[in-house]
């Protein structure tokens, strides 16, 4: 660490001052990959700034070892070096996980993400408003910092439909301008037209697993995925390879901004993309405006001047890199002169899902998570909370998505032994007769809970990495224990002969990360004001999940997207008021 500090203090010497651009973006994943367009469209000329590398098909063999046992080579370049630390409260000790979940790479953890593109439900942005309208303002839960969103799906309606089309989003509408369509999701607010591509398909399990939801009475229906279910933009429909589980796409199917947005752009000739390009502070004068970026490739250290700046590094890297971009004006972090930078922070519960034995082969190998059936009757309010005491709820998400090794790695529900010939009996009957689903649960942010840099542990650069102190709550938890119910509920009404609650997890390094940078009105409570821009630094917007409030019972990707689209347009709109 020494050598690295060394090295980087010379650097600074002769840091070479490069040609300025309206508009930097820092990071190229899945949020700063989708607003270079409409900045270029609209004329600006862009800086993307990227720490990891392009990455080709070659890159994206399908390799269970390789992506699934050994994490990715190609993501150690930078995130790998610096992965969080966690802590569950202020007065614990910290730990830290081998591995960060997000890479870096252009286009981002949407090379090898599951690919799954929810929308927002109407109540996720009301939360505080529709519970105290419902059950009374006791029901939001003591010591949740939770506050409405800025403004309803209403407003984002127009983001979502705009990145679906442009990225690819495959799905079944279940509500078209108010006409709602039993095959989709009955619960999800209005959308202005269907999806661009119909659902990807279905198997006999899933097909299974829907009739037994019909037959409790629920509404089950295809989920929606930045994946090709048909030749969509030149590029080649699923080959339902099996793979998409921490894996690329070799044909192009899955739709992340490195062969969608980030091309167009390029092709405005408005866009300059620079790998391996480790951002280390943002610029500010003595106003405390941004001037542009620092950053660091090999050693050698650049200065990009830019009359904007979007920050878009993910919401781990956010928090920290505002905590570390200290000045005169902002002695504690840029944007932090009202101590809310690495406040408000929560994950999706992790783990808490639901494992089920069946008595036959249920023909899982293969296939990739995004592809399977949903039951939203008991996520979010979307079902009598009057008799619980809790607030918010899960998606139940059941999936075909099974490997060798993974299978291998199974359970044995208590009926033999972990290991021996007993246990390789066990496997080689029931390795194609176990199903895990995946539940995506509602959760709050907390006053305890929240993002900082770590005392004692630093990058290569000598940098903190950010810590993490955070625990989930006793909404979570009971939200956790009501959703793996209902989903025992579900795999018995298919035929299943035995289930498994799996453990909660902990709120430790995650790909559904939130908060840190809210989004708000209140400058007092919030970082961004409700176009994603600093409340004290007007120059400055924030892309990702750190700016989002609630996470609802959703992945967070297509509503990060949609937001960096908005925050792009509404930059490229008021340019000289941003800017002046």
């Amino acid at each position: 660490r020494l050598k690295a500090d060394t090295t980087l203090r010379r650097a600074r010497i002769v840091a070479t001052k490069l040609k300025p651009t309206d508009v930097v973006v820092v990071g190229l994943g899945a949020a700063g990959g989708v607003a270079v367009l409409p900045l270029t469209s609209a004329g600006l000329d862009v800086v993307g700034l990227e720490a990891g590398t392009w990455l080709t098909r070659r890159d994206f063999a399908p390799d269970e070892i390789r992506n699934n046992v050994r994490d990715w080579p190609q993501s150690v370049q930078k995130a790998q070096q610096e992965v969080p630390t966690h802590r569950v409260n202020a007065k614990a000790n910290t730990t830290r996980a081998g591995s960060h979940p997000m890479m870096n790479a252009v286009g981002g953890t949407t090379l090898h993400y599951w690919a799954q593109s929810w929308r927002l439900n109407p109540w996720d942005f009301k939360v505080v408003t529709e519970t105290t309208k419902r059950y009374g303002a006791s029901r939001v839960p003591a010591g949740s910092t939770v506050e409405d969103w800025p403004f309803g799906l209403d407003e984002l309606e127009a983001y979502y439909d705009k990145v679906e089309y442009e990225v690819g989003v495959s799905g079944q509408a279940g509500n078209v301008k108010g006409t709602i369509d039993t095959r989709g999701n009955i619960f999800e607010g209005p959308r202005a037209r269907p999806y661009p591509m119909p659902p990807l398909r279905s198997t006999g399990f899933i097909d299974l697993m829907a009739a037994a939801a019909r037959g409790l009475g629920w509404h089950p229906f295809a989920g929606p995925a930045a994946i090709n279910s048909r030749s969509y933009q030149n590029r080649s429909a699923c080959m339902y390879h099996g793979f998409c589980n921490k894996g690329g796409c070799h044909v192009d199917a899955k739709n992340g901004p490195h062969i969608t947005t980030i091309p167009k752009a390029q092709a405005t000739g408005r866009l300059k993309v620079v790998t391996r390009a480790h951002v280390t502070s943002i610029d500010t004068d003595y106003q405390g405006r941004v001037t542009g970026v620092t950053y660091v490739t090999d050693g050698e250290e650049f200065i990009q001047p830019a009359r904007a700046v979007l920050l878009a590094s993910y919401t781990y890297e956010n928090s920290r890199l505002l905590l570390l971009s200290k000045s005169k004006a902002f002695p504690n972090g840029l944007s932090n002169n009202h101590g809310q930078v690495g406040r408000h922070y929560f994950s999706h519960a992790q783990g808490a899902g639901v494992t089920a034995l069946f008595p036959f082969n249920i023909n899982a190998w293969y296939g990739l998570p995004a592809q399977g059936v949903a039951v939203d009757n008991f996520a979010d309010d979307n079902y009598d909370h009057g008799g619980l005491d809790y607030i918010g709820g899960g998606n139940l998400w059941v999936m075909s998505d099974r490997r060798p090794i993974a299978a291998a790695s199974m359970g044995t529900f208590g009926r033999t032994h972990a290991w021996g010939k007993d246990w390789k009996a066990f496997i080689m009957q029931n390795a194609d007769r176990t199903n895990t689903a995946y539940i995506q649960k509602t959760t709050l942010p907390y006053e305890d809970n929240f993002l900082d840099l770590d005392p004692t542990v630093k990058d290569p650069l000598g940098f903190p990495v950010c810590r993490i102190t955070a625990d989930y709550k006793d909404n979570e938890r009971r939200v956790a224990a009501h959703t793996q119910a209902k989903m025992s509920e579900w795999y018995k009404a298919a035929g299943a002969i035995a289930t498994q609650a799996n453990p909660l997890g902990t709120m430790g390094p995650t790909t559904h990360a939130y908060g840190g940078t809210r989004m708000g009105r209140n400058a007092e409570t919030n970082v961004v004001n409700e176009w994603g821009f600093s409340h004290e630094v007007p120059n400055l917007g924030v892309l990702g999940a750190s700016v989002m409030g609630t996470s609802g019972a959703r992945n967070p990707t297509l509503t990060v997207q949609a937001l960096a689209w908005r925050t792009a347009e509404y930059l490229a709109k008021h340019w000289k008021s941003v800017t002046v």
